[in-house]
């Protein structure tokens, strides 16, 4: 068994949603989390959650969407977490790559994000692109609150970064830009870091993994970023799909399977 632990279900299509959940069940991905990425699609999510056993959702704001509108309080993403088929608070983080919001309405809510995933007692999904240091900070002040769970997903940050995100109890998620020629030094890192802290995802219906590479993802590509995962710390196939499935229920207690 493979978990797709970052995807992005409602971007498809309903009426496509059966063929991708059965062809990714044919390359052994049998479970994947849609990710939340606004308030006003949260219902969506749910309601997708609900249709299909092998899915369950998160919610919460994307830095990208984090400037548009009203941020929700702590509380009100607290309770927008209050449903069953919810298993994580996110993605929420940093992005000053685009920069498609103001830094420091990314930063705050960050930290509400935090906040509500410590409240909520679920894990956070973090985005981190080109915003490193601001990352490890933000992360570091706010356990002295109190500890939370987290997750970097489609991880291609720096080693710091991972290492302390690592040393701080969190988790690292590879996608497809794992299996990408130019990614040499994001597998050697993966190489490197604990076996129980590994997760693998798509961020599909983005970053197709090669040799799709460049076309539409989808969560049965999972698998291919996993063979590569494998194959940079000279593990089988078999023991990588353990491994990371066993780290995602770790991570996710919520996920009934």
């Amino acid at each position: 068994m493979i978990v797709d632990s970052h995807c992005h279900l409602d971007y498809f299509e309903d009426a496509e949603l059966p063929g991708i959940i059965a062809r990714a069940a044919e390359a052994g991905v049998t479970r994947m989390v849609t990710i939340g990425t606004h308030v006003e699609q949260a219902a969506a999510v749910k309601a997708l959650a609900e249709r299909h056993p092998e899915v369950w959702g998160t919610v919460g704001v994307h830095p990208h969407r984090a400037g548009e509108g009203r941020m929700p309080t702590v509380e009100e993403l607290v309770a927008l977490a209050d449903h069953p088929r919810v298993i994580g608070i996110g993605e929420s983080g940093l992005d000053y790559f685009y920069d498609k919001s103001p830094r420091d309405v990314q930063r705050e809510g960050f930290r509400r994000h935090i906040r509500a995933a410590r409240a909520a007692g679920l894990p956070l999904v973090v985005h981190a692109r080109d915003a490193d240091a601001d990352i490890a900070s933000i992360l570091r002040e706010e356990r002295e609150g109190g500890d939370f769970a987290f997750l970097l997903h489609c991880f291609s940050s720096g080693a710091d970064l991972a290492r302390e995100a690592v040393a701080m109890g969190g988790y690292i998620s590879f996608s497809g830009i794992l299996t990408f020629p130019r990614s040499g030094d994001l597998r050697d890192l993966a190489a490197e870091l604990p076996e129980d802290r590994l997760l693998v995802e798509t961020d599909a219906p983005y970053l197709a993994p090669v040799p799709h590479r460049g076309k539409l993802c989808e969560p049965g590509f999972t698998a291919l970023t996993a063979k590569v995962l494998a194959e940079a710390r000279g593990m089988s196939m078999e023991a990588i799909a353990t491994a990371t499935t066993a780290n995602f229920r770790r991570l996710f207690p919520r996920a009934d399977f």
